[in-house]
């Protein structure tokens, strides 16, 4: 699979403080990253003003704000997230059904209505910096394994698009969802690369071969010494990833 392939798969993560920094970087890995993530920090800071600033330098955008809330407050939040044009946006899967299940109707007429384009629509399962301890303490038993599938399957269940999960539990969700279900891997680590809080890692081609369609990547590009350089990388370890899958 070609190194294009694969490039439109990394999603680079733009959690930096100010516009200025977080336009610097859209300008210089427009061309060697496939989308830009917007978390809470940046959101936080900017506004929506932040996604149309990304649109407008050529980037397409992964709104990463985890909604979690009742369902039409969801739904009605999915709504403007339609109406910015982001490629894809996400809410918590612990949200329940009737929460995502609404949202996804709710975002299908809008976009019938305003003739949108449709963004993924991905259910967040558990933190990748969340351990099998961490559950127990909020009282879920069992594996982070064993819950991410069941969450993955009450997604799909719901009418989402796909979920975020871990590297490691890529394959059971695969087999549990079936292939035409989106996964997008975050908590990626080149070797060598410092864990940072993130509790379950993998590298860019041990997630790809894994079978994650998209991989979020933040820290090991922003904090390179040359972040160009460390994309690029990046995108030749997914490209022979894809190469084996």
């Amino acid at each position: 699979m070609s190194r294009a392939a694969a490039r439109r798969r990394l999603i680079f993560a733009l959690d930096v403080d100010t516009v200025r920094e977080a336009e610097r970087l859209v300008r210089s890995l427009a061309a060697e990253v496939g989308l830009f993530k917007i978390g809470k920090q940046l959101f936080m800071h900017a506004g929506p003003a932040i996604v149309r600033r990304v649109h407008a330098k050529g980037g397409e955008v992964f709104l990463d704000l985890k909604f979690h809330d009742i369902p039409q407050t969801v739904a009605l939040a999915g709504i403007e997230a339609v109406r910015l044009g982001v490629r894809m946006f996400n809410v918590h899967a612990s949200g329940g059904r009737e929460m995502m299940a609404t949202t996804v109707t709710a975002m299908a007429d809008v976009c019938r209505r305003e003739r949108l384009r449709r963004p993924i629509l991905l259910g967040v399962t558990v933190l990748t910096s969340l351990s099998n301890v961490d559950l127990r303490r909020v009282g879920v038993s069992g594996t982070t394994a064993r819950q991410v599938v069941r969450l993955a399957r009450l997604a799909k269940a719901s009418g989402l698009d796909g979920v975020v999960a871990s590297a490691r539990e890529v394959g059971a969700i695969r087999r549990a969802c079936g292939p035409g279900f989106v996964i997008v891997t975050p908590g990626i680590r080149q070797p060598g690369d410092a864990r940072g809080d993130q509790q379950r890692i993998a590298t860019p081609e041990a997630a790809i071969r894994a079978g994650a369609d998209y991989l979020v990547v933040g820290r090991p590009i922003r904090e390179a010494a040359d972040p160009i350089l460390a994309a690029r990388g990046i995108v030749t370890a997914m490209a022979r990833g894809l190469a084996t899958r």
